[in-house]
C-alpha cells in the first residue's frame, strides 16, 4: 500500500494507465467484434481523452469514496494489507465501471450520432465492464503495478 499522497498519486497514475487501455481496448473490441488494425487505432486515439476522464474521477471523486465506504463498512485500520487492498479495490471499481460506461456510451454516441442509444448503451456496457474489470483489478493489474510501483520506488523513496 501506498505511505503518503505522493506515492498515491504516482501509484494512481500507473494504474490509471494501465486499466483505461486496457478496458478501452476491451471496449472497442466489443464495439467492432473483433480485434485488428482499426481496433487497435480507435482504442489509441480515444485512450488520452479517457486517461484524463478516469484521473480526474478518480483523484477527485472515486478515490475518496471508496476508501471512504471501505473503511466504514468492510475494514478497519487494524485489518491485514491484504483484506484493505481487495475491500478498496473493489470499493474503486465498482463507481469507476458505472463512470467509465458512461464514458463510454458516450463517446459511442459522439462517433455514432445515436444518442438517444447512450442509456442503453451504458446499461449495457456496465455488466460487460464490471465482469472484466473486476478480475482484471484484482488479479493482474494490482498485482503488477503494485510490483512496479515498489520497484521503481522502494519504500520510503517518495518523500511526504
Amino acid at each position: 500500500m501506498t505511505q503518503n499522497k505522493r506515492e498515491s498519486l504516482i501509484y494512481t497514475v500507473l494504474m490509471c494507465f494501465f486499466m483505461v487501455l486496457w478496458m478501452g481496448t476491451y471496449n472497442v473490441i466489443l464495439q467492432h467484434g473483433t480485434f485488428n488494425t482499426e481496433v487497435a487505432i480507435a482504442s489509441w486515439v480515444g485512450f488520452p481523452f479517457a486517461y484524463v476522464f478516469a484521473m480526474i474521477c478518480d483523484l477527485f471523486v472515486v478515490s475518496k469514496l471508496a476508501k471512504g465506504v471501505a473503511f466504514r463498512w468492510f475494514v478497519t485500520p487494524e485489518d491485514s494489507v491484504f483484506k484493505k487492498i481487495v475491500c478498496i479495490s473493489l470499493c474503486m471499481a465498482v463507481p469507476m465501471v458505472i463512470i467509465m460506461s458512461l464514458y463510454g456510451a458516450m463517446e459511442a454516441a459522439f462517433h455514432t450520432g445515436m444518442w438517444s442509444q447512450v442509456p442503453v448503451i451504458w446499461l449495457t456496457n456496465i455488466p460487460h465492464n464490471f465482469i472484466m474489470a473486476v478480475p482484471l483489478q484484482l488479479l493482474i493489474a494490482g498485482p503488477l503495478i503494485r510490483r512496479i510501483f515498489r520497484a521503481l520506488f522502494p519504500v520510503g523513496s517518495v518523500l511526504a
